[in-house]
């Protein structure tokens, strides 16, 4: 790799075709980085690599060549990818079926006698052979791959073992009595003279099905992992109205923006891109971008951001940045920077392979020629060699993971938990610090009253009258504060008084005419204060210019949040407060629920390198948020948890999503998760075990072909009977 390629040239992304595991990524990575004048990285969760390389020692063309030497496809990312992987995604859905059609009815009449019509074996044949030779094709060309670089992984092994059981049950039906109509296959435990009338279809069909059902539920799972990136692009707006030198305007796609042009917003319309306000006063939401529970007060000479909302006023913008130069698109590249920066899950399936694979094969070639010496039978030779091939052939290894990621995500669903993928349960094992997003998943998220303090005077008031008051004026505001006080009062089921010549005053409040006062809605003094309610928005009530009370509007924290707390500590996890609001809200919301760190004020880009931050002193990070400001710091942390109120770019940034948004399902999610985790260990220690304990019985007679396949069976049902354990797991917070 040279040296000049690591920190200067031309980047390029590559969608990666042909991957079958986390080693077939490590290859091609090893691959381009040894190649003059290039540096790389290969995701095997996107199937991308991400490539750097100096256009004078190289062109992309020659990069794609190198990675196609290594027996992959290679080509420039483009819009087609996602119809790429969709395509890829239908291709292994009908290999599997294919599979699961015609392994079946030859399974069971391969494993009981009684339906074993006259003829069944050369049906059997007929179900058997199109699994073998179209539904298993994925396997033979990656071990054709394979042996080019004289490799072996999993995908050799399955190959070998399900292509020898059709070829020896092949020979067998037109070279011996196997193939005679009448017969019939009973089981023996060990190999004698007449095994060469014995055939293994069945083996040859159903480990195809049991694989290819594995590798299609781990392709769905890949196939999410770019849909962060879709998602924030999506929430920009489509269209703008954009002003003409003329002073007229026109409706244009937000696309054919330049920086300098100006443009309005509406009321209810997205910002089309970053921009300066040149004239309006209004209220912007922001809550999407910077996580802050409160629309942002803009008027001449305020910054506003593509994507926020504008809420109330008209505004006119300047732009002053445009596509990728958009706070929109740099939170794309910081979610895609973290999403390619996550190492590949090295599963224990595949490190093993490389050695156990040869090892199987050269123990089968060692036991037929074994066999051949001692008793001069080629049939008893090649049936030993099929058993220890049988015997070895990794369905359980093929069922540990899905079988119990199924099951754990099935129940997971049940307690409102989505678990993306098996990365995500390895993630979970050493997670010591858990990072909360303050709004939507401390609190609530919407605004909500808090409190009403009466102003004491000769005429005496009620709580009542002033919240009647004053949502009578608020029920013509659209903003937040407005409405949550217009919700609380018709909550109470209380009179509801009508308002005539109302007046919005943007960035100050609303005012009226309600039963022949003037009441008026307003943001109170600096140095006001509600005692029941320090970190909240206050609204000052005045009736004919006499302030009659205050009214505190916040974002209400959770009841389970306290809980949850106390639970992240049960479990051995410290808990960090993080949030876009300001720093009296923030600190009153950690000291209320018992979170002692807390970060405030922070923007996206700070809520990543506070994440980062963490993980560089050596901390196992769980991200939990629902914005998209979140997105970037939930792709980088080692585990990311979007609560289920969020939007589609956090849960897709995400690896677990919550449909509950309740913050003690974080705990569960993380309990979960461990014991699933836990589950797919036990199952590739018994399915390992299975093989070790197996092989020298196949290899010194006392086990046939027929009763290795049985035994094979027996190991995949003793995996998916430890994987259904998982549902009887009670969460303590499901509710």
């Amino acid at each position: 790799m040279s040296t000049d390629a690591a920190t200067t040239g031309t980047d390029a992304e590559l969608d990666i075709s042909g991957m079958t595991c986390a080693a077939c990524a490590a290859r091609i990575e090893r691959r381009l980085n040894r190649t003059d004048g290039v540096s790389a990285t290969v995701n095997y969760a996107t199937e991308r690599a991400r490539v750097r390389f100096d256009p004078q020692m190289i062109d992309i063309a020659a990069v794609i060549a190198a990675v196609e030497r290594t027996g992959y496809g290679a080509r420039l990312s483009d819009n087609d990818a996602e119809a790429a992987a969709d395509a890829r995604l239908t291709d292994l859905w009908r290999r599997l079926i294919v599979a699961v059609i015609g392994g079946v009815p030859v399974l069971v009449l391969s494993m009981v006698p009684p339906t074993q019509f006259d003829g069944w074996q050369w049906v059997s044949l007929v179900l058997a052979t199109p699994v073998t030779l179209w539904s298993a094709w994925p396997f033979h060309r990656a071990m054709a791959a394979n042996l080019r670089h004289r490799q072996a992984t999993m995908d050799t092994l399955v190959s070998v073992g399900v292509s020898a059981a059709w070829a020896w049950s092949l020979w067998a039906l037109v070279a011996t009595p196997a193939g005679d109509i009448g017969m019939t296959m009973s089981m023996s435990f060990s190999i004698s003279a007449d095994d060469g009338h014995h055939i293994y279809l069945e083996v040859a069909s159903t480990v195809v099905a049991f694989i290819l059902a594995g590798r299609y539920f781990e392709a769905r799972a890949k196939r999410r992992a770019g849909d962060a990136l879709r998602s924030l692009m999506d929430l920009g707006a489509a269209e703008v109205t954009r002003v003409r030198t003329d002073g007229s305007s026109e409706r244009v796609g937000v696309d054919l923006l330049e920086v300098d042009d100006v443009f309005i917003v509406a009321p209810g319309e997205k910002v089309a891109t970053d921009g300066v306000v040149i004239d309006g006063v209004s209220a912007v939401d922001m809550s999407l971008l910077t996580g802050e529970s409160m629309p942002v007060e803009v008027r001449v000479g305020d910054d506003v951001v593509g994507a926020a909302v504008n809420t109330t006023g008209v505004l006119r913008v300047r732009a002053t940045g445009v596509g990728a130069d958009t706070r929109l698109a740099q939170m794309a590249r910081l979610v895609a920077d973290a999403q390619s920066g996550k190492a590949p899950v090295q599963r224990l399936a595949d490190q093993v392979s490389a050695v156990f694979v040869p090892v199987v094969i050269v123990l089968a070639l060692a036991t037929v020629v074994m066999w051949a010496l001692v008793t001069g039978s080629w049939e008893r030779s090649f049936t030993a060699g099929v058993a220890v091939l049988i015997i070895a052939c990794p369905c359980a290894l093929g069922l540990a993971t899905p079988t119990a990621l199924l099951v754990g995500t099935g129940r997971g669903a049940q307690m409102g938990i989505l678990i993306k993928g098996p990365e995500v349960l390895e993630s979970t094992r050493s997670i010591d610090t858990v990072v909360l997003d303050k709004t939507g998943t401390i609190t609530t998220g919407a605004m909500t009253v808090v409190a009403v303090e009466v102003s004491t005077s000769p005429m005496e008031r009620s709580v009542e009258q002033v919240m009647m008051w004053a949502a009578a004026v608020e029920a013509h505001s659209p903003h937040p504060v407005a409405r949550a006080m217009v919700d609380a009062h018709r909550a109470t089921g209380a009179a509801e008084l009508a308002a005539t010549d109302v007046v919005d005053h943007p960035g100050v409040g609303v005012s009226g005419m309600v039963d022949g006062r003037r009441v008026e809605v307003r943001r109170a003094a600096a140095d006001s204060r509600v005692e029941a309610a320090p970190a909240s928005t206050l609204a000052e009530v005045v009736v004919d210019d006499e302030v009659v009370g205050l009214i505190a509007v916040a974002d209400a924290v959770k009841d389970t949040a306290e809980s949850a707390v106390q639970r992240f500590a049960s479990m051995g996890m410290s808990t960090v407060l993080l949030t876009g609001d300001r720093a009296e809200v923030a600190n009153a919301v950690a000291q209320q629920v018992g979170i002692t760190t807390v970060h405030a004020d922070v923007m996206p880009d700070d809520k990543l390198a506070v994440v980062t931050a963490l993980q560089a002193d050596g901390h196992r990070v769980a991200m939990v948020g629902d914005g998209v400001n979140d997105a970037a710091a939930l792709a980088a942390a080692d585990l990311g948890i979007a609560m289920g109120t969020g939007t589609d770019v956090a849960k897709h940034a995400s690896d677990l999503t919550l449909v509950r948004s309740d913050p003690l399902a974080v705990a569960d999610a993380i309990d979960l998760s461990r014991r699933t985790l836990s589950t797919i260990r036990v199952n590739l220690f018994w399915a390992f075990a299975y093989n070790v304990a197996a092989i020298p019985l196949a290899m010194t007679g006392r086990l046939s072909p027929m009763v290795a396949g049985a035994a094979m069976a027996f190991s995949s049902v003793f995996v998916v009977s430890n994987s259904l354990r998982l549902r009887r797991r009670r969460i303590s917070a499901a509710r």
